[in-house]
C-alpha cells in the first residue's frame, strides 16, 4: 500500500532490483540505491493480480488500461493531504449515536391491568 499515492491502480517492477514497488518515492524509501530509467516497464495490475510489460516508446492511449481486465490504471493521483480536524463523525449529522432521553407517550391498550372493570362490563 502506498502512502504517497492513495489511489495507485499497478505497481511497477525496478528494473534495478526487480522488486515491485507503487510509485518512484517507495523505491527510494525501501532501497539504498537510485531507479534505473528503462524504456520496458513491467505493471501488476492491482484489480485483477495479472502482470504485462508496455514499452515506454509505442506507448499510446489504449495502452492506459490493463490487457487482462480493461482496469483504467492511468489515473491522475490523489496525494494525502494533512488536514486537522476532529476524529469520528459529527453527532448533530449522524444521530445513531445520540440516546433519545424523551419521555414516549402511554398507548392505552385493551390490555392494560389497570382499568379492567370500565371495560369489560
Amino acid at each position: 500500500m502506498c502512502k504517497h499515492i492513495l489511489n495507485a491502480q499497478v505497481s511497477i517492477r525496478a528494473p534495478c532490483c526487480k522488486k515491485w514497488f507503487d510509485c518512484p518515492e517507495c523505491h527510494a524509501e525501501a532501497t539504498d540505491h537510485e531507479l534505473r530509467k528503462t524504456n520496458e516497464l513491467i505493471f501488476l495490475c492491482k484489480k485483477c493480480k495479472k502482470a504485462f510489460r508496455k514499452d515506454v516508446n509505442d506507448y499510446e492511449d489504449e495502452d492506459e488500461f490493463c490487457p487482462h481486465c480493461d482496469n483504467h490504471y492511468v489515473v491522475e493521483a490523489k496525494t494525502p493531504v494533512a488536514a486537522l480536524g476532529v476524529e469520528g463523525d459529527d453527532a448533530r449529522m449522524d444521530n445513531r449515536m445520540l440516546k433519545d432521553e424523551r419521555a414516549k407517550p402511554q398507548v392505552s391498550s385493551v390490555f392494560d391491568k389497570d382499568d379492567y372493570d370500565g371495560r369489560l362490563g
